[in-house]
């Protein structure tokens, strides 16, 4: 499995080709290509809630939904809190946190419902796509330090398998751009968090460094957590994209020091 970037009508997406071979879903993960924004959030800003003029966000969304072949009208979205809360959606919810006003906090959403978009949003922090073809279930996460320390994407795991009847073995990952191992670096306290939560199996993912700093590998602790919840190994698929590294083309807090816009990461069962 692999995550590939494609330009897709004018829009920079990354996707995954597992989740394209198995078919019935629209997904993909952002860049900072092919939207209408301007100044500091150019181009394609994805976050309503960072200054950016709503319209020109709005018709981000247009485009990029356009791009991965999902329903611009289904969007649902919750607010962020760095948590492990992973909610249900169903139809009720449709257009929830862009179309009509949120009314929920989660970092992690699973639906069976076919035509809504689960949307997360990223910008360092690290986006997970699940796919489950078998059953016919989609989730998407939102995974910083502390998201990844509490669990989450092993809670999204367990919803879909406890809630909607999955197998582990029959869910696919996608691990989407975000910070990497060269460039989170880190004091103690996530590192500590990581052991505290994940054990001695964390410690192949955390570098001390010779400042007494600690860079820390969220993407291999997500891929863990994912293969502990019962994810075959060869069925989860890792970005290489550092979002610090590559800010140029994707958005990172660390190196515009939060003036930015940000990424989505979106699945929708078709």
């Amino acid at each position: 499995m692999t995550i590939q970037e494609r330009v897709n009508k004018g829009v920079g997406v990354l996707t995954c080709d597992a989740f394209t071979a198995a078919g019935g879903v629209a997904h993909g993960f952002s860049t900072r290509e092919g939207g209408v924004s301007e100044g500091i959030y150019a181009s394609l800003n994805l976050g309503l809630n960072r200054g950016d003029a709503r319209e020109k966000v709005l018709e981000n969304y247009r485009r990029f939904t356009a791009a991965i072949g999902a329903d611009y009208d289904g969007i649902v979205c919750a607010k962020q809190v760095h948590g492990d809360t992973v909610r249900a959606v169903t139809t009720a919810d449709r257009g929830k946190g862009i179309h009509v006003p949120g009314d929920f906090e989660a970092d992690g959403l699973v639906t069976d419902v076919p035509g809504l978009c689960l949307a997360v949003f990223t910008a360092d922090c690290l986006p997970i796509l699940l796919y489950d073809p078998v059953r016919r279930v989609a989730a998407a996460v939102h995974a910083g330090w502390r998201g990844t320390a509490m669990g989450i994407a092993g809670r999204a795991v367990e919803k879909m398998t406890d809630g909607y009847g999955c197998r582990p073995g029959d869910i696919l990952a996608a691990i989407g751009p975000g910070i990497s191992l060269c460039c989170f670096e880190t004091d103690e306290d996530v590192p500590n968090a990581m052991t505290e939560a994940m054990g001695a199996g964390a410690l192949r993912y955390i570098q001390v460094r010779d400042n007494g700093k600690f860079h820390v590998d969220l993407k291999g602790m997500n891929a863990l957590r994912l293969e502990r919840a019962g994810l075959t190994p060869e069925h989860i698929a890792l970005s290489d994209v550092c979002t610090m590294c590559s800010h140029d083309r994707f958005w990172s807090h660390r190196a515009t020091r939060g003036q930015r816009g940000s990424m989505a990461a979106m699945i929708q069962l078709l």
